[in-house]
């Protein structure tokens, strides 16, 4: 009895092993960093995931992913719900997959729009994939202006709150 449970369990722990040697250490410099990027926004596939090139295509396998009577359920949704009730879901696997974090070439779409943190990226996905599923007019550019603006003030707000734990003054020659 004990022994038909020993093969699979050593098979998962082959399994395992094999995957954590097959893992690639965290980058060290900022050098090897950006080489890694520049390869990763270049890329198609990353660990075996297809990667969109832009907005359209993530509609696209986005449709290609989801069961028809789950884009229903998604469709009947307010735009506002849409977002924050499968952030923790649907944003999370789009973030992970899609390489929001090590980049990739739809992350790099993203930042040249001027959005550069993962959770805002997946947010203009989901509320765009729910227009464009309602056939309502996506305005990327609106939605892109209020990430900035909502960041802007973030920061002003958490600037406005700071300690400043030492201040320096140095002399400036002139010339």
């Amino acid at each position: 009895m004990e022994n038909k449970y020993l093969l699979p369990l050593l098979c998962g722990l082959l399994w395992l092993c094999a995957a954590q040697a097959q893992m690639s250490k965290p980058v060290e410099t900022e050098a090897e960093f950006e080489k890694n990027y520049a390869w990763r926004i270049r890329q198609e596939k990353l660990n075996g995931v297809y990667i969109p090139r832009d907005l359209l295509n993530c509609f696209d396998e986005l449709n290609r992913l989801i069961e028809p009577k789950a884009k229903q359920k998604f469709m009947s949704m307010s735009e506002y719900d849409a977002y924050h009730k499968l952030y923790f879901s649907l944003g999370r696997w789009i973030i992970q997959n899609w390489g929001f974090y090590e980049g990739s070439r739809l992350s790099d779409y993203f930042r040249r729009m001027g959005v550069s943190y993962p959770e805002d990226m997946a947010q203009i996905i989901i509320t765009s994939y729910h227009r464009h599923l309602n056939k309502i007019p996506l305005e990327v550019k609106a939605q892109v202006e209020a990430i900035k603006e909502k960041r802007r003030q973030e920061h002003e707000a958490r600037m406005k709150k700071a300690t400043i734990i030492s201040q320096e003054r140095r002399q400036v020659e002139r010339n």
